[in-house]
């Protein structure tokens, strides 16, 4: 049940900043998407989609994109 409750918050949260018209804002949606990823992460193997778990690490190679390219890239 928490689990759910904050991969809603965390990926509502990404969404939402990563849609904000403020440069500023729109860096922090990766964070909040990659604190979303662990969540996901723990949900799908426990339940053994393994499916799910493939897509979860394409999702977290994009967060990381993203991570990369507005906290570290000069």
């Amino acid at each position: 049940m928490i689990d759910q409750i904050l991969i809603s918050l965390l990926g509502v949260t990404a969404i939402f900043l990563s849609q904000d018209f403020r440069r500023s804002y729109q860096r922090w949606a990766c964070i909040f998407g990659l604190a979303g990823q662990v969540f996901w992460f723990d949900s799908m193997i426990r339940a053994h989609m393994w499916g799910f778990v493939v897509l979860c690490c394409f999702y977290t190679a994009l967060w990381l994109r993203g991570f990369y390219n507005y906290w570290i890239k000069k």
